[in-house]
């Protein structure tokens, strides 16, 4: 992973959970990234407070307020990123942030329904978007072949769970109707990024992180989680150093296997 160098990342919802674990990991690196953009809704609450205490022990960690359903505070994100880039691209966007309420086929309701797709799917499409003119000048200005995130990539955090083909498979003691339907969507969009920015150099995948001990992972108490953040984001770095053009446009699982959409 030393060979695999990120001169800028991005990563939406990184004040807990799979995002902080993500911060941490790119400032261990042996060769970590000039510019780690942290972002998450509330940099001054109290579940901020490790994130701003890592931040304040590595100059290259800037935090940034970014609400993923706000498109202004999406666009004031994007202009300080710019602003510190200084005429460098970025390299690597990991859309991260994402809910995952209870909810059943009997349980779910209008209000439900739209919440989870608006922060799961409408989110990572706006960040995008704000972001892109950063990415293009990141893989415009790489004399790198292929595709790569060390040159420009979008990494949408989604999960098997949005897989329609694997969903027999776990329907029954996982439903959490509003976010199946949401990571479907999102796999979607990643498939329709790759095919709208391939031609300008920009790999897009989407990454299942596994069934992990977070906040997100752990709201049945029935059903245990079976990865801890750790382990997941271990995998999870590997995979996106190991990215090249094979994975432009799918699925891929922590261990590096290619899921079915």
């Amino acid at each position: 992973m030393a060979g695999c160098h990120i001169r800028s990342v991005l990563v939406t919802g990184s004040n807990r959970g799979i995002g902080l674990e993500l911060i941490k990991r790119f400032i261990g690196k042996p060769n970590p990234p000039e510019v780690i953009f942290a972002t998450c809704r509330d940099p001054e609450g109290a579940r901020a407070q490790e994130l701003k205490n890592l931040a304040s022990k590595h100059s290259n960690v800037m935090i940034l307020q970014l609400e993923a359903t706000d498109p202004g505070s999406i666009k004031a994100a994007a202009k300080k990123a710019e602003a510190r880039l200084g005429g460098s691209g970025l390299n690597l966007l990991i859309n991260n942030a994402g809910v995952m309420p209870p909810s059943t086929l009997e349980s779910a309701t209008p209000e439900d329904m739209l919440s989870v797709y608006n922060i799961n799917v409408v989110g990572p499409l706006l960040v995008t978007q704000a972001f892109l003119p950063l990415l293009k000048k990141a893989a415009q200005g790489s004399n790198q072949k292929g595709m790569s995130c060390s040159k420009a990539a979008i990494v949408n955090i989604s999960t098997v769970l949005g897989s329609i083909e694997k969903t027999p498979e776990t329907f029954f003691f996982v439903p959490v109707v509003s976010y199946r339907c949401s990571k479907a969507a999102l796999n979607m969009l990643t498939k329709c990024q790759s095919l709208g920015y391939k031609d300008a150099g920009i790999l897009c995948a989407a990454l299942h992180p596994g069934w992990v001990k977070t906040e997100l992972g752990n709201f049945q108490p029935d059903v245990q989680a079976d990865l801890t953040v750790e382990e997941s984001v271990s995998g999870l770095m590997k995979v996106i150093c190991n990215l090249s053009e094979k994975h432009h446009g799918i699925l891929v699982s922590w261990e590096g296997n290619t899921l079915p959409w």
